[in-house]
């Protein structure tokens, strides 16, 4: 019987730790989605090469 109860409470451990990397996965693509880099405006403008090339 012990051995069931710590093979159980072990399965709980790795599900609540799955769910737990699950949820933070989530959030973390959430916060990924609010960024967008590429509107105008929001750019850094491109350098030019110290000789003053633009190519």
């Amino acid at each position: 019987m012990d051995i069931f109860l710590t093979v159980l409470v072990l399965l709980a451990v790795i599900a609540v730790g799955a769910f737990l990397i699950h949820r933070l996965n989530a959030q973390h693509g959430v916060r990924i989605a609010a960024f967008h880099y590429g509107r105008r405006g929001t750019a850094v403008p491109d350098r030019k090469p110290p000789d003053g090339r633009t190519g």
